[in-house]
């Protein structure tokens, strides 16, 4: 009865706790999310053994990335009809940059990406990129125009930048959840990992949907930096205020507590403590790459810094991670050439130096770097951007082994006005479904197939889980 008393009396203190009771302390890192106590020892039997690592990069184009001004036809017939349709958004035919042609059937040199994206044409043309076309949010593979005008058979919120960011983070396309598809990933395989103190998911944006799963919460990250830890803690710290502050922080860990609740709660701050220093003495050794490899600004700190982070996995203990980054800003409503081009240069400069750091530290074959962005855009424009829409493009990186890249994967729509595929103003129906661009991440991860139904519950409609081949085919097999 006793033991049955402190259990309850245990969880609501877990359930009543908030970071507004840590008094004068601020913890940043989301360790301290009490839902991480109860995480249970979970099987990692559809993870490969021995010493294979393996990591996602995922990077979220918030707002609503206008993807057909990212990959654009450049056959004359289609570009005329590109450049018809999108009128005072189209890119001149001479501006844009053509990708390679690798066999003689091969279409890729018929389409051309933006010219900000030098770097990513020229990560195509090395085979270490491919583009995923006309990819959303699907519950079926329905094409039918009357359905979408009459909002049957849709996902929920369709145009709603809450709803579709949610989708793209959850892989649930008809109901709102608050458990992303990493976040299960991590619930399933995470304890492949020897170290359990730090999470499988690392975040450079905080608490995030994409990476909270039922027994998962994010470890978060700051570019530049590495880990968040205790604000002002160190122990390493010359300066007398954050002398003092790390002397009261160390003593208030090493007291033991009669109290169940606050020996509780100073075992979540101890093993914050010990997992912050832990990390950041194994960034310290990580590669210092060449001043100027990576470019200024957030995003190229954020690639720079999770690049060093995978330099020292083995050191970490880490056999699977998953890293999130937000590039926010997307929606362009006004002023899209103008600033989208100058995004698109930050973007593909940031990832034409990631890689080249992956392959400074020999982990290119392992890592994969996903691009997604909740909705693309309208073909036609308001006089100033584009407005939200549905179908969009995406892209995926990896070294050669990995993927295979060089290739446009999906059906490249029509792009002309009133296609069968449009249902307004340039509003495209996907082609491809989020959940089969997921799924074959999830995959080459190394979920299991019932674990890919369990995750993408929508999955079913679009790929059989037990296939051997992979939904869409970009991972090489």
């Amino acid at each position: 009865m006793k033991d049955s008393i402190k259990d309850i009396g245990r969880r609501q203190f877990l359930g009543q706790a908030s970071c507004a009771g840590l008094g004068y302390l601020t913890f940043m890192n989301t360790l301290l999310n009490f839902k991480a106590l109860n995480a249970a020892a979970i099987s990692n039997a559809s993870v490969a053994t021995g010493n294979e690592y393996k990591a996602i990069v995922c990077i979220l184009l918030a707002g609503g990335s206008d993807s057909y001004n990212m990959l654009i036809p450049h056959e004359q017939m289609k570009y005329t009809e590109y450049a018809t349709t999108r009128s005072g958004l189209a890119i001149p035919r001479s501006n844009l940059l053509q990708l390679k042609r690798n066999t003689a059937s091969d279409p890729a040199k018929e389409f051309a990406v933006h010219p900000s994206m030098t770097e990513i044409r020229d990560l195509f043309d090395q085979n270490r990129a491919a583009m995923l076309t006309n990819v959303g949010t699907l519950l079926n593979t329905t094409t039918d125009k009357n359905k979408v005008l009459n909002n049957i058979d849709v996902p929920l919120g369709l145009y709603s930048h809450s709803d579709q960011i949610e989708q793209w983070q959850t892989g649930i396309p008809s109901a709102r959840s608050s458990v992303g598809w990493a976040g299960k990933m991590a619930d399933i395989i995470g304890s492949c990992n020897s170290n359990q103190n730090i999470s499988m998911n690392l975040s450079m944006n905080g608490p995030n949907i994409f990476q909270t799963g039922n027994n998962t919460v994010e470890y978060s990250m700051s570019p530049g930096t590495g880990s968040v830890g205790i604000a002002d803690y160190n122990p390493q710290s010359n300066f007398i205020l954050s002398e003092i502050r790390t002397r009261t922080i160390d003593s208030l860990i090493a007291h033991q507590y009669q109290d169940i609740f606050k020996q509780t709660y100073i075992d979540v701050i101890k093993g914050a403590r010990d997992a912050h220093v832990q990390f950041q003495d194994a960034l310290s050794n990580a590669i210092a790459f060449t001043p100027g490899l990576f470019p200024g600004g957030y995003l190229g700190s954020a690639m720079e810094t999770i690049a060093r982070t995978i330099d020292v996995h083995s050191v970490l203990g880490f056999k699977r991670q998953v890293f999130y980054v937000v590039f926010g800003g997307w929606d362009h409503h006004n002023e899209l050439l103008q600033t989208q081009a100058g995004m698109l240069s930050q973007l593909s400069q940031a990832i034409g130096s990631f890689m080249a750091g992956l392959d400074l530290v020999g982990k290119q074959d392992d890592v994969l770097t996903m691009v997604i962005s909740e909705f693309g855009r309208t073909l036609g424009w308001n006089g100033n951007g584009s407005d939200h829409a549905w179908g969009g493009n995406s892209m995926v990186f990896g070294g050669q082994n990995l993927l295979n890249g060089g290739k446009i994967f999906g059906s490249y729509p029509s792009l002309e006005a009133d296609s069968p595929i449009d249902v307004g103003g340039g509003v495209l129906i996907p082609s491809l479904s989020t959940d089969e661009y997921f799924g074959e991440v999830a995959k080459w991860f190394g979920v299991s197939p019932s674990d890919l139904n369990s995750i993408f519950p929508n999955l079913g409609e679009f790929y059989d889980s037990t296939s051997s081949n992979y939904p869409i085919g970009f991972i090489n097999a």
